[in-house]
C-alpha cells in the first residue's frame, strides 16, 4: 500500500516539474536571425577553422578538454571591415539567464579561483562568456560578442523570453560586460550593426569595478603561475633553473603575434619532426626572429635575443627529441598558451613577467639571502617612485637594476599619459610615443634569464624594449645607449631603483654611480633603511657631494609580503645640486599607507585598500613636492621637516621630535588630579574618624 503511494506520489511530481522549452527558445532566437538574413551556424556547423581550433582547445563547460559547442554562432563584420565573432547560448528555465556577482558581473570562477563549471552549465550567459574567453585565448579576434537567452511557458501557455547580451574583450579584462537591455536580436540586423559596435565600444567599467576586475584577473595570474610552475617542475626532467625562465619567455614571444603582420605560433605548428631546420625549435626561432623585426627591435639587439634562446634552450637535441609523438619542447609550448595565454592577449597593464618570475623563485633552489635579491617591486610603489622622480613625457629614465623591468614599465606609462594629456595632434603624439619607447628609457641587468624577462616585460607592456641591457651597470657601463645610438650618452633625468639589498652599502653602491652620471633631474629609490643608518656611509657622503636629499619615507614593514621582512625606506633626491647643512629634509611615516596585506594563499586577495590607500600614495607625491599643506590623510605627526649633516650620511632616518614641554592642559590636568587625591583622603580620613567614635 505504502509503494502504491510513493508511486502516485512521485508520477505527481514528475509531471509539476516543468519541461525545458530550449527547443521553442531556440527556434525564436535562430528564427529572428534567419528574418534578418544572417549566415548562422548551429551547434555542429563550422564558422570557420581558427574558431573551431579555439573552441576544441579550450575546456569545456563541464571542465574536460575542448567539446565547446555554442548552440549557434554568426561572424559578423562592420562597416570599418572588423569582425566580431557572436556565440549564442540558449536554455529552457525561468530565472537561468544569468548568475551575477555584488558588482553584476556573470560569475565564471568560484571563490578559490577554480572554475565554476555547474554555474558555466546552467546559466546561458555564463556558458556564452565561457565559450567567448576561448576565442580571445586562442585566436586573433580582440572583441566577442556574448549572448544568452532563455524563456518559459506561462500560466497562460505562452512562451516567455529573456535575453541577456555582454560584450567580452580585453577592454574589460575579458570579463562579460552587460551592452543594454533588448526583447530580440534585431542590433545584429545590418542596418543595426554599426552603432551597435559604436555602443560597445563606449561601454566602460566603473573605476571600481575596473580595480576590482583587474585584482580578480591578477590573483587568477598567480594561481594559474603556480600550477604551470608546478607542472613543469614535476613533469619536465631536464629542463634546469635558467632553462625554464627561457622557455616560458620563448613560447610567450612566439605566441603573442602581431595583427596583420605575424601569425601567433600555434600548438599545431610544432609537428615534432626530427629534421634538421624544421624541428619544433627551430620553428620557434624563427617566428620569434619574425616578430621581433616586425616590432623593429635593432638588428643587434634581436640577434642577441635569438642567440641567448638558441644557445640556452631551443636548439638543445633532448628537448626537440619526439618521445611518444611528442617534444618536450611542444608540451612545454602548450602548457604555457593554455595556462597563461588569456592574461598577456587581454592587455593586463600589470607587472605580468614580474609575477611569473617571483612565482618561479617560489620554488626554486634559493637562498634567503639571494631570494631578497629578487623581489618584485609592487606596482603601485612601482608608480610611486616613477612620480616622486618627477617622471613626465620628457624624462629620460634609467634603472641600474632593472629585474623584470617593473619601474621603467611604470615610467613608461607615466610618460606616455603625459603625452595624451599634453599632446593634441595624433599624428605629433605616436611621434612621441615611439621616441619614448626607443629613445628614454634605460635598464640594465645582470642575470641573463632576469634580462629576458625584463625583454618579455617591456615588450608585452608596450615594448620599450630598445635599451634594456645585458651588462654589470658598476663595471660594464659608461652611460651610452646599448643600441643604434651607441657613441651617444643617454641624457638621464630620471633614476629609480629597487636595488639587490646584498651589494654594496645595501645598494647603495648603483645609486652613487647612477647619480654621479647625472647633471639634473631627480631620483627615487627604495632600499633597506639600514643604508640610511650608518650601512652606506661613505657612498651616502660622496651623494650629498652633488645631489640633495629632498625626503626619507619610512614604507610598511610588509610592503614586500611573503618574501622579504626588512624595513625598506624611500630616499628622493634632487640631482646636481650639492645637499647643504640646512637644507630641508622631508621626514614622512608612511608605515600606514592604507592597503591591508595578507599572505594567505586561499585569500581573494592579498592586498586591500582599507584607508584610502590610493589618496595617501597621491598625497605623499604632494607633500614631498610642496611641503605639509598637503598633509589630509597621514597625521601631523607622520611628516617632519627637519635636518642632515652632509658630512655624516648616517642621518637620514628621522622622525618627528616628541615633544616633552608641559602645556597649560597637562599643569591643569596634574592639578586636578592632586586636588582628586587631596578630598578622596579628607573623606577616608574623616569616615575612619567617625567608625572610631562610633558614629
Amino acid at each position: 500500500m505504502i509503494s502504491f503511494f510513493i508511486k502516485i506520489w512521485k508520477e505527481e511530481h514528475r509531471m509539476s516539474k516543468k519541461q525545458s522549452v530550449e527547443p521553442q527558445i531556440a527556434d525564436l532566437g535562430n528564427g529572428w536571425l534567419k528574418t534578418y538574413h544572417l549566415d548562422y551556424k548551429l551547434e555542429q556547423g563550422s564558422l570557420n577553422d581558427e574558431i573551431d581550433n579555439a573552441l576544441s582547445e579550450y575546456a569545456s563547460k563541464s571542465g574536460g578538454k575542448g567539446g565547446n559547442r555554442p548552440d549557434c554562432k554568426l561572424l559578423l563584420q562592420d562597416s570599418n571591415l572588423d569582425y566580431y565573432p557572436v556565440l549564442i547560448e540558449y536554455k529552457g528555465y525561468k530565472d537561468k539567464l544569468a548568475k551575477l556577482n555584488a558588482n553584476g558581473i556573470p560569475i565564471l570562477k568560484k571563490s578559490n579561483n577554480d572554475d565554476d563549471y555547474k554555474t558555466i552549465n546552467s546559466y546561458a550567459v555564463n556558458g556564452a562568456i565561457h565559450y567567448a574567453k576561448a576565442l580571445l585565448q586562442y585566436t586573433s579576434y580582440e572583441h566577442v560578442i556574448a549572448i544568452g537567452m532563455t524563456g518559459y511557458e506561462d500560466e497562460g501557455g505562452m512562451l516567455q523570453h529573456e535575453i541577456g547580451v555582454y560584450y567580452v574583450s580585453g577592454k574589460n579584462f575579458a570579463f562579460g560586460q552587460k551592452a543594454g537591455d533588448y526583447t530580440d536580436f534585431s542590433f545584429l540586423k545590418k542596418e543595426n550593426f554599426d552603432a551597435f559596435v559604436e555602443k560597445l565600444q563606449s561601454l566602460n567599467l566603473t573605476q571600481e569595478a575596473r580595480l576590482l576586475a583587474k585584482e580578480e584577473r591578477e590573483t587568477e595570474i598567480t594561481s594559474r603561475l603556480v600550477k604551470l610552475n608546478n607542472d613543469i617542475y614535476k613533469n619536465e626532467h631536464g629542463l634546469g633553473e635558467s632553462a625554464r625562465v627561457y622557455l616560458v619567455a620563448a613560447s610567450i614571444i612566439a605566441n603573442l603575434g602581431i595583427k596583420g603582420k605575424v601569425r601567433p605560433l600555434e600548438k599545431s605548428d610544432l609537428k615534432c619532426s626530427t629534421e634538421k631546420g624544421n624541428r619544433d625549435g627551430d620553428i620557434m626561432l624563427r617566428k620569434i626572429d619574425t616578430f621581433l623585426s616586425e616590432k623593429n627591435v635593432p638588428e643587434d639587439k634581436k640577434n642577441l635575443i635569438i642567440e641567448s634562446f638558441s644557445e640556452k634552450l631551443l636548439t638543445n637535441s633532448n628537448i626537440n627529441k619526439p618521445i611518444n609523438g611528442e617534444t618536450q619542447l611542444k608540451r612545454v609550448f602548450s602548457k604555457v598558451i593554455d595556462d597563461l595565454g588569456l592574461y598577456y592577449k587581454i592587455g593586463l597593464t600589470t607587472d605580468f613577467t614580474g609575477k611569473l618570475f617571483n612565482e618561479m623563485y617560489n620554488w626554486l633552489g634559493f637562498t634567503q639571502d639571494k631570494l631578497n635579491d629578487v623581489v618584485l617591486t609592487p606596482t603601485y610603489v612601482a608608480d610611486l617612485l616613477a612620480r616622486l622622480a618627477r617622471v613626465n613625457m620628457d624624462s629620460y629614465v634609467w634603472d641600474f637594476a632593472t629585474g623584470s623591468a617593473g619601474l621603467l614599465v611604470a615610467s613608461m606609462n607615466i610618460m606616455m599619459d603625459d603625452a595624451k594629456n599634453k599632446i593634441k595632434s595624433p599624428e605629433e603624439l605616436q611621434k612621441k610615443i615611439i621616441h619614448i619607447k626607443a629613445n628614454q628609457l634605460l635598464g640594465l641587468e645582470i642575470l641573463p634569464e632576469i634580462y629576458m624577462l625584463a625583454i618579455l616585460n617591456m615588450i608585452l607592456m608596450g615594448d620599450g624594449s630598445s635599451n634594456i641591457l645585458n651588462r654589470d651597470s658598476l663595471n660594464d657601463f659608461e652611460g651610452n645607449y646599448g643600441f643604434i645610438h651607441t657613441n651617444d650618452k643617454f641624457p638621464a633625468t630620471a633614476f629609480v631603483l629597487n636595488p639587490p639589498y646584498s651589494a654594496s652599502g645595501n645598494g647603495m653602491v648603483f645609486v652613487e654611480k647612477a647619480l654621479s652620471m647625472m647633471h639634473s633631474g631627480y631620483a627615487a629609490i627604495i632600499i633597506q633603511n639600514s643604508a640610511g643608518s650608518g650601512k652606506a656611509t661613505t657612498y651616502n657622503q660622496e651623494i650629498l657631494k652633488h645631489s640633495t636629499l629632498l625626503a626619507s619615507i619610512k614604507m610598511p614593514l610588509d610592503l614586500f609580503v611573503g618574501k622579504s621582512s626588512v624595513q625598506t625606506n624611500i630616499y628622493v633626491f634632487q640631482v646636481g645640486l650639492p645637499h647643504e647643512a640646512d637644507s630641508v629634509v622631508k621626514f614622512i611615516d608612511f608605515t600606514n599607507d592604507g592597503y591591508t596585506r595578507t599572505n594567505r594563499k586561499k585569500a581573494s586577495t592579498n592586498l586591500r585598500d582599507t584607508d584610502h590607500a590610493k589618496e595617501r600614495y597621491a598625497e605623499v607625491v604632494n607633500l614631498v613636492k610642496f611641503g605639509k599643506k598637503k598633509l589630509h590623510y597621514l597625521k601631523e605627526t607622520d611628516y617632519y621637516e627637519g635636518t642632515i649633516d652632509p658630512a655624516k650620511g648616517d642621518d637620514w632616518n628621522q622622525s618627528a621630535p616628541i615633544d616633552t614641554r608641559p602645556t597649560l592642559d597637562d599643569f591643569k590636568k596634574t592639578v586636578g588630579d592632586y586636588l582628586a587625591w587631596e578630598v578622596s583622603n579628607i573623606l577616608k580620613n574623616d569616615a575612619e574618624g567617625e567608625q572610631r567614635l562610633g558614629k
